[in-house]
């Protein structure tokens, strides 16, 4: 987002951050934690309920603006501006095409999964297919991946942008915001987070669009922006594919299919399957949708938090791309919209990932463990999260951190389209078995990883150089080989599955699509025993059977049912939505 200021190496940032800026920065933190203790008094913490799933109680306001805030992390946040300085629009397809993974994750996968009472997406898995390595695998793969994903990339980015902006020490602008965020997340579970991301969704929205008014402002309105970015060349240079030039085709969304830097085949089909992973099958983002307090809820919860992801391109990349010219200023402002994003971001990741380990982890190894012990757990592991974090710090400094993001995003994409190649059969073909789909996570797995090693070993050339990698490399963009990547692991899964006995039919009750209860649910004779209503689903998750008692089932059949009224409103709007993201779609195209 710097990009265009030539003197942001030699300006002192403390003596510029006027009184106003400093105000701006310390109400921020103020309400942060005003909202944190409110939330985390609203709801009964003391429940495995009440901590992991908000109470199932959540309305579909808060959860919309958590699924934005959680996606919205500094490092996206400044990767977005970043690639729309260096590349143009095309960058926005990462934010668009979240619209149809959104009403996916809400028509078809959250009914399945409230209907098998899960809490964690591991859990799903184990509850679909039976044994217990699948669950293991995967609660391990999402633990390593928010650890060296998510979290070093938003804290490297976050802190870097903190210390540029206000000349503060990495460490103490980084430690800082782990301890506001640790703290609430801590004390108050889902709910605080979820609450708190509410707030950062006020301030990134407003804060972004201010920014972008006067950016616009400054350069004279939309009209002028393709002609000013097109003249731009940066002061500061860092390889890209055009030799620091602007692209001709900055303005385009599509872009051609061989030499396109975002070519338009990877960001409809690999993108789409990266979106699939991230919106409906990643803990991070799944576990807002279950605490709703109804499906009519969870349905609106995604519709929010699609329309706000439409902003992301006037709002932050065209900004970014305006900064390639002039840096726009409003520094205070700047850092409580960057703050937002990357606390939004961290404790959702600290929260999900100290549920992932205490429901999958901590009670396969103790079977037997109370409410008291897991509670007492999922925060003792917010804590070691924060403390590696800490420790992570250094790691990122020695490392150069913009070849370290490109990694990161590559990580991803080599590990992701395995689980989504999985879930989606898991939940829509009910042959699939639990041999098959091992195998196809470990081809997955291994295809993957193999491409990974190349890409270690051969990085990118830089401009001018001549690309002498392997064709694998050179010829196969990532975005189209997550395409193969998740058809090779769909192909193992039904080769596997065929050659093996398939699940019997009742096996499979209410965790398909096509086996869920449709029928009005029947009031439980033995309710009582499973304590109080919102909390009942999660009585089942500790049995190892995959079959559930009635209390639980009632419950989670009275959830997924719908008022005919508030359903058609979720179903108009789904259909609005779809129709301004294909407006939007082919205008930039």
């Amino acid at each position: 987002m710097m990009e265009g200021n030539s003197t942001a190496g030699s300006f002192t940032p403390a003596q510029q951050f006027s009184v106003a800026d400093l105000v701006v920065v310390v109400v921020y933190f103020s309400l942060n934690v005003a909202v944190g203790i409110w939330s985390s008094c609203r709801v009964n913490r003391n429940t495995v309920s009440g901590y992991f799933l908000a109470g199932r109680d959540m309305a579909w306001w808060p959860i919309g603006a958590s699924l934005f805030a959680s996606s919205e992390g500094s490092g996206l946040f400044i990767g977005l501006a970043g690639t729309g300085a260096a590349g143009g629009i095309a960058v926005t397809g990462f934010e668009w095409n979240a619209t149809y993974a959104l009403l996916a994750l809400a028509w078809v996968f959250v009914p399945v999964y409230i209907s098998s009472g899960i809490v964690t997406m591991p859990e799903y898995l184990q509850r679909r297919f039976g044994g217990e390595r699948i669950r293991m695998y995967l609660s391990s793969l999402s633990l390593l991946l928010s650890i060296f994903t998510k979290i070093s990339t938003d804290l490297y980015s976050g802190a870097l942008f903190v210390q540029v902006c206000l000349g503060w020490d990495l460490y103490l602008s980084t430690i800082l915001m782990l301890v506001v965020t640790g703290l609430y997340t801590i004390a108050g579970g889902l709910a605080a987070v979820i609450y708190t991301d509410a707030l950062q969704t006020l301030i990134m929205v407003l804060g972004a669009i201010v920014l972008a008014v006067k950016a616009f402002n400054e350069i004279g309105g939309y009209p002028n922006l393709e002609e000013a970015y097109l003249k731009a060349v940066p002061s500061k240079i860092v390889p890209n594919t055009t030799c620091h030039l602007p692209r001709a085709d900055a303005m385009h969304l599509f872009r051609d299919p061989v030499s396109g830097d975002l070519p338009w085949t990877g960001m409809t089909f690999g993108l789409s399957i990266m979106a699939t992973w991230y919106w409906c099958t990643d803990q991070v983002i799944v576990q807002r949708s279950l605490s709703a307090k109804s499906l009519t809820h969870a349905k609106a919860g995604s519709i929010l938090a699609s329309y706000l992801k439409m902003l992301p391109l006037f709002v932050i990349i065209m900004p970014g791309m305006i900064s390639r010219v002039l840096y726009p200023g409003l520094r205070g402002l700047m850092i409580a919209v960057m703050m937002a994003a990357l606390m939004s971001s961290l404790t959702s990741i600290f929260n999900s990932s100290s549920t992932l380990f205490t429901m999958d982890i901590w009670r396969k190894l103790r079977p037997g463990a109370g409410e008291r012990e897991l509670l007492l757990v999922g925060r003792v592991v917010t804590v070691v999260l924060v403390a590696l974090s800490v420790v992570w710090i250094p790691i990122l400094q020695s490392s150069s951190g913009g070849q370290l993001y490109v990694y990161i995003q590559a990580v991803t994409s080599y590990l992701a389209p395995p689980v989504t190649a999985v879930f989606v059969l898991a939940v829509f073909w009910p042959r699939a078995n639990e041999q098959g789909a091992f195998w196809g996570l470990m081809a997955g797995l291994a295809l993957g990883l193999a491409r990974m090693g190349l890409e270690l070993a051969h990085p990118t050339p830089h401009c001018g150089v001549p690309d002498r990698r392997p064709w694998l490399l050179a010829d196969i963009h990532y975005l189209h080989f997550a395409v193969l990547l998740c058809a090779a692991t769909g192909t193992v899964v039904v080769g596997g599955s065929l050659l093996t006995p398939p699940l019997p039919p009742a096996r499979l009750k209410d965790l398909t699509w096509w086996s869920l209860s449709r029928d009005p649910p029947q009031p439980s004779m033995n309710s009582t025993s499973q304590g109080p209503p919102d909390g009942s689903c999660l009585a089942a998750p500790g049995t190892q059977q995959p079959s559930k008692a009635k209390g639980p089932s009632a419950t989670s059949l009275r959830d997924a049912a719908e008022p005919p009224f508030w359903a058609r409103i979720c179903g108009i709007n789904a259909v609005v939505l779809m129709c301004v993201n294909i407006f939007c779609y082919a205008y930039f195209a």
